[in-house]
């Protein structure tokens, strides 16, 4: 844990459905067995999720579809982190990635979810939340199985959207290859 920093996460950015997925997160104590989302089993993120929840100053925001297609993914995530950084008093902010998304206070490592706690908590908030929306959204579009892969391109996925089209959640401006939108 470091004093006083934020780190910052999203999940969700390579979907062809669903939102976007970025939260903040500055710890107030230490907890054992972070890591990156990506990295930890279901059960293990949705574990770890309630205690990060409970020891931590936290913001997460969900950019719709059709927020994205309209703005596209950068500005989107340059005005998630904005709103995470109004929302979290914190000393400095790290971002997962390679980019500070032209935000002059927000610092940037490659890999950060996988080595900095702070931001490994972010990844698990951020994963999680958006796991759970997709997973409930399935029950209002069973024919897309995204409780299954949660919106990201599978050939069963795409296989559904030729099958029965696009549904509202789906982010059209993505170009999918052997799909016109």
């Amino acid at each position: 844990m470091i004093k006083g920093l934020c780190g910052i996460d999203e999940a969700g950015r390579g979907p062809w459905a669903g939102p976007m997925t970025i939260a903040g997160v500055k710890l107030h104590k230490d907890i054992s067995e972070l890591n990156d989302s990506k990295k930890l089993s279901e059960k293990k993120r949705e574990f770890l999720y309630d205690i990060i929840i409970k020891n931590s100053s936290y913001h997460i925001v969900s950019i719709p579809n059709n927020t994205i297609d309209k703005l596209g993914l950068t500005a989107c995530l340059k005005n998630a982190i904005e709103e995470i950084m109004q929302n979290i008093d914190a000393s400095s902010y790290l971002m997962d990635g390679n980019t500070s998304f032209g935000i002059e206070t927000l610092e940037h490592k490659i890999k950060a979810d996988a080595s900095v706690f702070e931001v490994s908590a972010a990844s698990i908030l951020a994963k999680v939340t958006r796991d759970r929306y997709m997973i409930e959204i399935a029950k209002k579009y069973p024919n897309y199985s995204f409780e299954k892969h949660k919106g990201y391109g599978t050939k069963a996925h795409k296989e559904a959207i030729l099958e029965h089209g696009f549904c509202e959640i789906h982010r059209l401006s993505y170009n999918i290859k052997g799909i016109n939108c």
